[in-house]
């Protein structure tokens, strides 16, 4: 029988990526479609790309599939010809990453989820079947130059501070079942515009879109592919590029470099910085932005207090630490 878990430590696989040199490629892919049985197609794609040396994070329910990976790029094929023989994936768009080392996984994780997308909607009669309208790099381009089209960021804070879309508006949030609401209590002055939805790779402004089409809006689109998909598409057809700075992502990389400019900044310091780190505190792991010279006179610390932390004794560390619920500790 295969295996169907992963059994090895996280830290020693995580080592195994850092020293292997074998090229590998960051894509990501994601489908609304009904899945009958979630965990049966759980048990069998594990498998299956366990075999082709998958790495990342998968997440399957009764509404799809939603996945960040990186795979030998060698695989490449055979994981297409895998991929594109279920039915409702066959053909499917698949991300390639932007800015790529190869480290961007180290574990292949496959989980049934409620949902794909965490969305708080519980209203029976929303349908992902009526969502909005899909436009490209061109369209997007084209469409934006117009002052009556609107343009909704539908990720986090933190994504938005290092990156967006030139006038694109920040929905303050850092949950995206939050996001949603909040965004129809936006726009409802500007029903009659053209508003544009985008994310980083297409599935959280496709299920927006589709919720702003369920509360009455009429002229609503959403970037296909996401933020990934328009920048490799600009370069492909040396389109104007409309996004500016770094693109969020959540895999070891914490970001791909779309152009050199930063546009935010050192959360300790003040001085421009786009790069996202975990505090090396146990305790803490806050995510935050730091920029090279505080991270040396820090020593990778969000603070003083977890500064001195890292100090003290192993065993004392260890006591404190117990117990401690980090949750989802952003900045």
């Amino acid at each position: 029988m295969a295996q169907l878990h992963n059994r090895i430590s996280r830290r020693e696989l995580k080592e195994r990526i850092l020293n292997d040199t074998t090229p590998r490629t960051t894509i990501s892919f994601y489908c609304y479609f009904k899945i009958e049985e979630p965990p049966v197609f759980r048990d069998e794609l594990y498998a299956q790309l366990k075999e082709l040396g998958v790495m990342g994070r998968i997440y399957l329910a009764e509404e799809g599939i939603n996945a960040q990976i990186s795979l030998p790029t060698a695989n490449l094929d055979n994981f297409k010809k895998y991929l594109y023989s279920i039915e409702p994936l066959n053909g499917i768009r698949l991300n390639v990453a932007v800015d790529d080392d190869g480290k961007s996984f180290y574990v292949l994780d496959v989980k049934v989820r409620k949902r794909i997308v965490a969305d708080g909607i519980t209203d029976p009669d929303f349908d992902m079947a009526n969502r909005g309208r899909y436009v490209n790099a061109d369209q997007f381009n084209q469409l934006t130059n117009d002052p009556d089209t609107v343009v909704i960021d539908m990720r986090n804070h933190y994504e938005y501070e290092v990156g967006h879309f030139e006038n694109a508006i920040e929905v303050p949030s850092d949950t995206f079942r939050e996001q949603l609401p909040m965004a129809v209590d936006m726009m409802k002055a500007d029903k009659d515009k053209n508003i544009i939805m985008y994310c980083t790779g297409g599935i959280r402004c496709e299920k927006a879109s589709a919720y702003m089409l369920h509360k009455g809006f009429k002229n609503v689109f959403h970037l296909e592919g996401g933020i990934i998909n328009y920048v490799n598409q600009a370069k492909e057809k040396s389109l104007p590029n409309k996004f500016h700075g770094k693109n969020f992502v959540f895999d070891q990389r914490l970001g791909e470099r779309v152009t050199d400019e930063i546009i935010s900044n050192c959360h300790q310091c003040g001085k421009p910085a786009d790069t996202h780190v975990n505090c090396v505190n146990d305790a803490c792991h806050l995510l935050f932005i730091q920029c090279d010279e505080c991270k040396t006179k820090m020593e990778g610390t969000c603070s003083k207090e977890c500064f001195d932390f890292i100090h003290l004794p192993a065993e004392e560390q260890k006591e404190k630490r117990a117990g401690v619920d980090k949750g989802r500790n952003v900045f």
